[in-house]
C-alpha cells in the first residue's frame, strides 16, 4: 500500500477506529447482559467478541495509521522512537490522543443508542482499591511489551492476533479487568453496564496505565534492546534509502531519529508492518 495518508486522515482512522472499538467493547457486553445473568457467561461473551473486534479493527486501520487506538499506546511509539526506533513524531501525539479520546466517547454513547438506552449517562460502577490498580499496571505494561517486543524482533505483522489474544486473556487474568487504554476507560465511563467505570474511578485507571506503560516500555528496552536494532528497522532505512517506485508516494517505514522533528505530514511510521497482513 503506498497512497499517500495525511495527518488528518489518519487521525480519522484512529477517531473512526476507536470509536468502532468501543461499539464492539460495549455493545458486546450490554448484549451479553440481556442474554444471561449469569456475568461469568456474559463476561466470556464479551471478552470473545472485543478480541474478535479488536484483531479485526487493528488489521483493517493498521495501515493508515498504525491502529494505536490507545494513548499509552502512541505514547509509548513516541518514546520509542525519540531512542532510535519506529514511531510517531511528537506532533502527532496530541492529535492521535484526542482523536482517540473523541472516538472512544463517541463509540460508547453509540453503544447505549443502539441498545435503546439513554446515550450520555454516567457509569455508576465504582471501581477502587490498591489490588485493582496494580491488575491495570500488569495489563497495560504487557499490552505494550507485546506490541514493542514483536516490533523489536521484526514480528509486527503478529501485532494484531497477538494484541488481540493478549486482551481477551487479560481480560481474565487480571484483577481489574484490563481496561489498559485511558481513551478507552474514559469511553467506558459513558456506559452504566457491567463494562463502565464511574468517572471518580477514572484518575487512578488512567495513572496505573500510564505506570504500566512505562514499565512495559522498560521490560521490552531490558529483553529486545532499542528499537533502533530490529530487523523491522533497518528494512524501513533501506526502502528510504531505495526511494519510492515510480509514481508513489515515498512512504517510510521509519521516521529518521530526529527528537525535535517529527515526520512530514502523510507520513506513516506504522504502515508498512502491516501490508502484509491479509
Amino acid at each position: 500500500m503506498t497512497a499517500h495518508t495525511s495527518l488528518p486522515r489518519r487521525a480519522a482512522a484512529e477517531l473512526i477506529g476507536t470509536a468502532g472499538l468501543l461499539v464492539v467493547v460495549v455493545g458486546s457486553g450490554l448484549k451479553a447482559g440481556q442474554l444471561s445473568a449469569d456475568t461469568g457467561v456474559a463476561l466470556i461473551a464479551n471478552s470473545f467478541v472485543s478480541a474478535i473486534g479488536l484483531g479485526l479493527i487493528i488489521t483493517l486501520f493498521g495501515p493508515l495509521s498504525g491502529a494505536h487506538l490507545n494513548p499509552v499506546v502512541t505514547l509509548t511509539s513516541w518514546w520509542s522512537r525519540r531512542t532510535g526506533g519506529e514511531g510517531v513524531g511528537g506532533r502527532e501525539v496530541p492529535v492521535y490522543v484526542a482523536a482517540q479520546t473523541a472516538g472512544a466517547i463517541g463509540g460508547a454513547v453509540l453503544a447505549e443508542a443502539m441498545f435503546g438506552r439513554s446515550p450520555g449517562a454516567f457509569a455508576t460502577q465504582v471501581l477502587d482499591g490498591g489490588h485493582l490498580l496494580v491488575g491495570e499496571v500488569i495489563a497495560t505494561a504487557g499490552l505494550v511489551l507485546v506490541i514493542q517486543g514483536l516490533g523489536r524482533i521484526g514480528r509486527a505483522r503478529l501485532v494484531p492476533v497477538a494484541v488481540a489474544a493478549y486482551i481477551a486473556a487479560a481480560i481474565w487474568f487480571t484483577s481489574s479487568g484490563s481496561f489498559a487504554n485511558p481513551a478507552g476507560t474514559i469511553g467506558r465511563s459513558f456506559s452504566d453496564s457491567f463494562t463502565g467505570i464511574a468517572p471518580g474511578s477514572l484518575p487512578g485507571f488512567v495513572a496505573a496505565q500510564l505506570l504500566g506503560g512505562i514499565v512495559g516500555l522498560a521490560l521490552a528496552g531490558f529483553l529486545y534492546g532499542s528499537g533502533a536494532k530490529n530487523g523491522a528497522g533497518r528494512a524501513g532505512r533501506g526502502a528510504r534509502e531505495a526511494g519510492p517506485a515510480p509514481g508513489a508516494t515515498a512512504v517510510p517505514a521509519v521516521p529518521a531519529a530526529l527528537p525535535a522533528t517529527g515526520p512530514a505530514d502523510g507520513a506513516n511510521p506504522d504502515r508498512d508492518a502491516y501490508r502484509t497482513i491479509g
